[in-house]
């Protein structure tokens, strides 16, 4: 019976210690781990406008009599400010001046265009641009939700800090960026735990991106590798052997 009772513990601390979360699995920027992905360094490639973007513009001049008709046709309140959708063909319509293409130009290559448009009417005119719908969702297993993209180069560290950090059951092997292009709907799918993932092509989230986390499977038969959730799992367990001892008895 003795013998019977130290396999059962010996049993018990190994399926708990198995199942315990740990740094390998969950730990995020890992260098020594040589069974992970090294992923290559990539540059930063500005966004470019896409078809049903919504644009934000201000124009500046010296001019303050066109300065302030030009404001009137674009008011609205800081809370609410006047957007410009981009068109199916490519092109925005701005107040006095149509038909400006510039899907696939980068912001500033579009302020170039909009304002050399704008010189025509205006010698000093200056045009700066910038999006309204600079958000990125995240869904699964890292939050739930719509954040705002706060600044450029803008990281997928930053963005699951936005949204609540990865959930230890997460499948961290698989996260996955689905983002829209001119081809059409990219799935960009990468390990989240090497250290290489800075500054690769998985390493910056730009406007419309999904972050999806899909829960791990052996998440199931995972706990929180933690003091208490372990003196739990062995009493329960301990419990569970003097129960059985007990009616063995009888």
């Amino acid at each position: 019976m003795i013998n019977k009772v130290h396999i059962f513990i010996f049993l018990v601390l190994t399926m708990t210690l198995t199942s315990c979360y740990n740094y390998r699995s969950i730990g995020l920027l890992q260098e020594k781990n040589r069974s992970l992905p090294t992923y290559k360094k990539s540059e930063y490639v500005d966004y470019r406008i896409r078809v049903n973007d919504e644009i934000i513009y201000r124009l500046m001049t010296s001019d303050e009599t066109i300065s302030k008709l030009i404001s009137s046709e674009s008011a609205g309140s800081s809370q609410n400010m006047m957007t410009y959708r981009v068109y199916p063909d490519g092109t925005i319509d701005l107040p006095f001046i149509k038909n400006i293409y510039i899907e696939g130009l980068t912001l500033n290559e579009a302020s170039k265009v909009i304002e050399d448009r704008f010189r025509e009417l205006i010698p000093d005119a200056a045009i700066k641009l910038t999006l309204a719908n600079k958000t990125f969702t995240v869904i699964g297993e890292a939050g739930t939700g719509v954040f705002n993209i706060s600044r450029d180069k803008f990281t997928i560290y930053q963005a699951l800090s936005l949204s609540g950090d990865l959930k230890h059951s997460g499948d961290f092997k698989h996260v996955r960026i689905i983002r829209e292009n001119n081809e059409g709907t990219e799935v960009l799918e990468f390990d989240i735990r090497p250290a290489s993932v800075i500054e690769s092509k998985y390493y910056y989230i730009y406007p419309n991106d999904i972050i999806y986390v899909q829960r791990a499977a052996s998440s199931f038969y995972k706990i929180e590798n933690s003091w208490s959730n372990f003196i739990g799992v062995v009493s329960s367990s301990l419990s569970l052997l003097v129960t059985v001892l007990y009616y063995g008895k009888l």
